[in-house]
């Protein structure tokens, strides 16, 4: 029988997969408390950075339902849990680890979905959310500027062929 320590470990693991639009993780090997610490909170609240013990973390992420973790699970893990934008998350572990050379980004899971290290770290690249909303509205209006042209043209056209004939009409 499990110990109840390690039941409510692998409960709250497992609520925190459920919970999270994502999971990124890492190693830590090397990294001081304080350097956890700037860590945590150049994450923000967008993030929680936890560190997890692998079999209970194996354990909660197959009762969540995701599969393919194990390769990733080897050596100290920590995992971060985002609740918010995935990519500003990325972003964040990266340049962090561009700083501490022994943070490693193992992968990592979304939507179900269990991701490489080369995959998190191309979300790291993408813009945020904020900006990639702003292009789109960009370009829906920039298309919607056209349409407009496009179907005002026959009318102004008429209108300038009706006052053509009627300075025409005048003249004569």
């Amino acid at each position: 029988m499990a110990r109840p320590d390690k039941a409510a470990a692998v409960e709250e693991l497992k609520s925190q997969f459920n919970d999270s639009t994502a999971a990124v993780l890492t190693e830590y090997r090397g990294l001081t408390v304080a350097n956890l610490k700037s860590l945590r909170r150049s994450l923000g609240e967008n993030a929680n950075y936890a560190i997890a013990k692998n079999t209970l973390t194996k354990i909660a992420a197959r009762q969540a339902g995701i599969d393919g973790l194990d390769d990733q699970l080897s050596g100290p893990t920590a995992i971060a849990f985002v609740k918010g934008d995935v990519a500003a998350t990325a972003k964040g572990l990266r340049d962090f680890a561009k700083g501490n050379p022994h943070l490693v980004i193992k992968g990592g899971v979304m939507d179900g979905k269990v991701l490489d290290a080369d995959t998190v770290k191309k979300l790291a690249d993408l813009e945020s959310r904020e900006v990639l909303l702003a292009k789109l509205a960009g370009a829906m209006n920039g298309n919607l500027s056209k349409a407009v042209g496009l179907f005002a043209a026959p009318l102004s056209q008429a209108a300038r062929l009706l006052g053509a004939l009627e300075d025409q009409q005048k003249a004569a």
